[in-house]
């Protein structure tokens, strides 16, 4: 009976090119591997450790993109804000006035929608107002049709005006339209 064959003995230390020059191998070429294999090695690690950078870098530019977003997200009306508060105050020191008038009260009510009305324009807040136009439900809700005459869908009534931020609706107007009278 023979004995399985067993793998040459070598130290542990020993790398596997080392156990080659005993199998014919010049020393040179042996020495030559285990450079090439420690260069590559070398390379392994340094490309390792850049991505390992690049991919932190890349979790600290979303990180920052994120709260960013989030800071502009928290203080994107500031500015709405900020243009709000003297209509505000118009109102406030409008109702402080005990012995006001009707005409003074209707004056100054006046004044804060002018003040109102700038601040809209500023922020690009446009009204819309259909009376007479013809019915499109991107920019208008329809509350009732009512038989009348001339051009069916148009709109006949502005029960609430509607209003756009940036060509956006963002309110539309609460319309009736006219309807084809029955014969």
């Amino acid at each position: 009976m023979t004995t399985p064959s067993k793998a040459p003995d070598r130290p542990e230390n020993t790398p596997p090119a080392a156990t080659q020059e005993s199998e014919g191998l010049p020393a040179d070429t042996v020495e030559s591997l285990q450079t090439r294999l420690m260069q590559a090695d070398q390379k392994i690690q340094e490309l390792n450790d850049a991505w390992l950078r690049a991919k932190a870098e890349t979790e600290n530019v979303r990180r920052r993109a994120e709260d960013e977003a989030a800071r502009v997200a928290k203080f994107a009306v500031e500015d709405l804000a900020k243009a709000l508060l003297p209509v505000k105050d118009s109102l406030e020191a409008a109702l402080a006035v005990p012995s006001a008038t009707s005409a003074q009260v209707r004056d100054g009510v006046a004044v804060t929608l002018k003040q109102l009305t700038q601040v809209f324009e500023r922020e690009k807040i446009r009204e819309i107002n259909p009376l007479g136009e013809r019915f499109d439900p991107h920019l208008h809700q329809a509350i009732a049709a009512v038989p009348a005459d001339g051009e069916p869908n148009r709109v006949l009534e502005v029960l609430q005006k509607g209003y756009t931020l940036h060509d956006r609706v963002v309110r539309p107007a609460l319309v009736t339209v006219a309807k084809a009278k029955e014969s």
